[in-house]
């Protein structure tokens, strides 16, 4: 029996990375950056007023105040987008807009609300000095630097970082395309009516919605009865041309495992058992002329959910060229759960202000428990009791944050 690290090494030394992509800013949403980004314009790119308000020179409102008003000439108006180089002459003042750039000669701003909002002659109210209101060049980023690293996530902050450092384009981890394939003569499609013994599919669902919110593409999805030809003419050569093949179902000990039947007999796939709970029968190897990679789950929903976090999102985040390692959090448990020596179990478990509980029952078919849980918690082989208070591992879910 294989210890779920082991099976992991085994899982991917089956992979490697796929080439990064290059894509447009508007398609860069979720994706991982394989290659920093650097700034190709300075931020902000010109000195320009942080009010609308009056550019002056600050020694010529020195003094000024409510009592004691300054009054300046104004020699025009800046707006926002003006790309005319201004000067300002001493003594006088321009009117200006939130953005706008600066006039040569300005060394801060007077706000509107300190004035008398004059639109030939101005009277000012506030002594502004140097720097008063002012964005600067380049205060932000300068040109050259890097303002997003390989590895970071792209949400809409980092995306509008990148087009402000007017980069169009993003290199961009590979999103590794993914084929599921359910098996079974008992499975039905969600929404149609159940005969005595049949089951809905809910499998090829869960690990479709998994691999979506782990970043990757689903290219093929489909089920298949406990047909041995369909099912070798299929594997064979997948449609989608998938980077990863997942199967759930049919790899453990049963009369009608086809799936394990019929990948037994390639002799590039391996079907072992995990001290692992729920999840103990795993397969993987290869198949087709493409030799593309294969991970077969346990057809329990439960033991499929569980399986993707340990085993397959580390194998997806390999095939991206991303660096992989356990996110895990800690906390403590806020009742006691037993577990079974000499496996690793993972428990469903709710995450909240005192701690962690188990979700509901454990079996590898609750999928109400399931639908409740916000984290797993990673209790090892040589445990058997989980008491109040004792610290917990957790492996946070995907699609959860």
């Amino acid at each position: 029996m294989r210890t779920v690290d082991e099976h992991r090494a085994a899982l991917l030394a089956l992979v490697s990375a796929l080439p990064p992509v290059t894509v447009a800013l508007s398609e860069a949403l979720g994706r991982v950056l394989a290659a920093d980004v650097v700034a190709a314009v300075d931020l902000p790119g010109f000195d320009n007023s942080a009010m609308d308000g009056y550019a002056v020179r600050s020694a010529d409102v020195a003094g000024a105040s409510g009592d004691s008003p300054v009054v300046l000439d104004v020699d025009g108006d800046i707006a926002a987008g003006d790309t005319r180089r201004h000067v300002l002459r001493p003594g006088a003042a321009m009117r200006i807009m939130t953005g706008a750039p600066l006039p040569e000669g300005a060394d801060a701003i007077v706000p509107v609300e300190s004035s008398d909002g004059g639109v030939s002659r101005v009277a000012v109210t506030l002594a502004a000095e140097v720097g008063r209101h002012l964005r600067l060049q380049g205060e932000d980023v300068r040109v050259g630097d890097v303002v997003l690293h390989a590895g970071a996530r792209l949400g809409p902050g980092q995306v509008a970082l990148a087009a402000a450092s007017n980069v169009a384009e993003l290199t961009v981890a590979a999103r590794p395309r993914v084929s599921i394939l359910s098996t079974g003569d008992e499975l039905v499609l969600p929404g149609q009516p159940l005969e005595h013994g049949q089951i809905v599919d809910s499998n090829s669902v869960m690990l479709a919605a998994l691999v979506t919110a782990a970043g990757a593409e689903v290219v093929g999805s489909g089920h298949l009865d406990d047909d041995a030809a369909a099912m070798r003419s299929l594997l064979q050569d997948p449609p989608g041309e998938p980077d990863l093949i997942l199967t759930t179902g049919g790899v453990s000990m049963g009369a009608y495992d086809t799936v394990k039947e019929v990948l037994s007999a390639t002799g590039t796939v391996d079907f072992v058992k995990v001290a692992m709970r729920p999840g103990m029968p795993q397969g993987a190897g290869v198949v087709g002329e493409r030799r593309t990679p294969i991970v077969t789950l346990p057809g329990n929903p439960v033991s499929s959910f569980v399986s993707f976090h340990v085993f397959v999102l580390p194998v997806l985040r390999a095939l991206a060229g991303l660096e992989w390692e356990q996110a895990t959090a800690g906390s403590v448990a806020a009742q006691g759960w037993s577990s079974i020596e000499g496996r690793a179990e993972f428990t469903r478990v709710v995450l909240d202000t005192d701690g962690v509980r188990p979700s509901g029952g454990q079996g590898s078919h609750m999928l109400g428990a399931l639908a409740d849980a916000t984290h797993l918690a990673v209790v090892d082989a040589a445990t058997t009791q989980i008491q109040p208070g004792d610290a917990v591992r957790l492996l946070p879910l995907v699609g959860q944050d």
